[in-house]
């Protein structure tokens, strides 16, 4: 049974940012509501009390491959495919934008900044949407563009030693992450002998 949530992008708002630990629900909430999209501009059904829209065209970037006959790396082809985004925009095409990662092909140091770097451009460019990250660092662009940008959430909760997902979308940063307990769990760190 799905998890409702209510979400809106009001007319002045440009990017909304979701945070969420592994599982919370990041991914399957931008693919929701791309495919609520392309459902309602079809005309048909989608599974909400009220949705209201403007047709536009959607442009996402959720799963990108290497290619080894061209000797593309992963890292280039998602950089190609953001080229491919901001050449459209560039043109002054309205889009919705969904975002499963920015650079993820990449190390988090070199990740973050371009990722903000990224985020910057976009900003001057006709587009919208969602973009899901770990990299908390790219919640600080809401305190600079306060009415361009927001931060939404999903978390997880820690009960009886186990994890809790209650798949609703809050407003702000997440604030629990679970890949530690995780790996604890399944035996795929050092276990530490007592002293």
């Amino acid at each position: 049974q799905g998890i409702p949530n209510d979400f809106e992008i009001s007319d002045d708002r440009k990017f909304i940012i979701v945070t969420g630990a592994n599982m919370a629900g990041k991914s399957t909430f931008l693919r929701t509501v791309g495919t609520n999209l392309l459902l309602a501009m079809n005309g048909l059904p989608v599974p909400a009390q009220l949705m209201r829209f403007r047709p536009t065209r959607i442009f996402t970037s959720m799963v990108t491959a290497d290619n080894l006959g061209e000797g593309e790396s992963y890292f280039f082809s998602e950089l190609k495919r953001l080229k491919e985004l901001t050449t459209i925009l560039e043109n002054k095409e309205s889009l919705f934008v969904i975002l499963d990662e920015i650079l993820k092909g990449t190390n988090s140091v070199d990740k973050a900044e371009g990722s903000r770097l990224f985020m910057e451009k976009l900003l001057d460019l006709p587009g919208r949407g969602l973009i899901a990250t770990h990299d908390l660092s790219l919640c600080e662009m809401q305190n600079v563009h306060p009415l361009a940008i927001k931060n939404y959430s999903f978390e997880v909760e820690f009960r009886n030693d186990d994890l809790h997902f209650d798949y609703k979308l809050r407003e702000g940063v997440c604030q629990n992450m679970n890949a530690r307990f995780l790996l604890e769990r399944m035996g795929l760190t050092k276990t530490t002998e007592p002293t």
